[in-house]
């Protein structure tokens, strides 16, 4: 296990422009640091400039090592704070993101669509053709882009296998736009949509266009129907504080700043703690993967309102906190049981965060 607490440096400018929204954005951008994108560097900050509490951290530290947890960094205003690795591993060892890569993808196709590849709106079939499900012409061609980015496809759910992207397994259960279930198979056609459209391969098109641009050195794999990502803890990071910068990395707009808006706030009245493939946290009730029951209360108690995240099986984490100006990583093993998404280890594990923090 490795331990890092440096001392902070901070830096602030402004920007002036005609449109108010835009200024409070690339304010919000200049205030933060952002480690080179052609070198390991990466610039700390100290515990006791932050006025952080040293013992909630030793008890931190405790509950992640008891949690099975792998790798775990806290950026605040981008420096590192924290940065731990345990079970003989360190800043160079790639972890499987799980569903928490879902996030990567919705910020290419917002990217795809600035570009003129795609829009959001248009019917699925327009990238992927006729035929890609079972349903019939008129059902299949009311699913949307964005009805596959919110989880409201309306796709049968009741089927042997989640993953599986082969017509027969996708099938009609109710009308798109009108349900919502987290269903992977739709999920996984997003990036066939903008290999279609951009006539090149869904890595290609993220490397040049996303990871490239802020210093990521992860790579998808194929595994069964699933496009799996994987990167060292580090390199999650550098995307955790790209969208802590509302899509923005050392003054270049890389997510387009209105779909960064739409992609981290309510997509749909059916899962308010659901955008596009983001978990929002502070609204009044929520669905989780697996059900279709709605649950009443915020989706992580302790963590602040304005929490987003990504979140992946075996309890994989990526939060952002623009209120703390916090990115949160947690990469590791399942820490009691194997769960989609949201767990009750997030609950638990912000409990530890904000005694240190506040």
């Amino acid at each position: 296990m490795r331990f890092l607490i440096i001392p902070i440096l901070l830096f602030f400018s402004c920007t002036t422009t005609d449109n108010l929204d835009d200024v409070a954005s690339d304010e919000d951008s200049a205030s933060l640091y952002f480690p080179p994108i052609d070198d390991t560097s990466w610039e700390t900050a100290s515990l006791d400039t932050l006025e952080w509490n040293e013992t909630a951290l030793e008890e931190l530290n405790s509950f992640l090592i008891a949690s099975n947890t792998k790798a775990f960094i806290i950026l605040k205003n981008g420096k590192i704070v924290v940065e731990n690795y345990y079970q003989n591993t360190d800043s160079n060892t790639n972890h499987r993101w799980n569903s928490a890569a879902k996030t990567l993808t919705a910020a290419t196709v917002g990217i795809a669509q600035e570009q003129g590849f795609l829009h959001i709106e248009n019917p699925s079939s327009d990238y992927l053709g006729e035929g890609w499900t079972s349903m019939t012409t008129e059902q299949e061609a009311a699913i949307t882009l964005k009805n596959q980015l919110t989880m409201t496809t309306g796709g049968e759910y009741m089927v042997d296998n989640l993953n599986c992207t082969d017509p027969e397994c996708l099938s009609y259960n109710s009308e798109a736009g009108a349900s919502w279930y987290y269903h992977n198979a739709f999920y996984i056609l997003i990036q066939d949509v903008i290999s279609n459209a951009t006539a090149q391969s869904f890595d290609t098109y993220f490397n040049t266009q996303l990871q490239a641009k802020i210093g990521m050195n992860g790579f998808w794999f194929d595994f069964g129907y699933l496009k799996l990502f994987s990167s060292n803890a580090r390199d999650m990071a550098r995307f955790g504080l790209l969208n802590l910068s509302n899509g923005i990395w050392n003054s270049e707009q890389i997510i387009p700043a209105s779909f960064f808006t739409e992609m981290t706030t309510i997509s749909q009245s059916l899962n308010k703690a659901y955008g596009y493939l983001w978990w929002l946290n502070g609204q009044s009730d929520y669905k989780l993967p697996g059900s279709n029951i709605t649950f009443s209360g915020k989706l992580i108690p302790t963590a602040p309102d304005d929490l987003i995240a990504g979140l992946g099986k075996d309890d994989q984490k990526l939060y952002v906190v623009p209120s703390e100006k916090l990115v949160v990583i947690r990469l590791g093993d399942a820490t009691d049981s194997s769960t989609q998404g949201p767990s009750g280890y997030d609950t638990e594990l912000w409990a530890k965060i904000m005694a240190v923090i506040d």
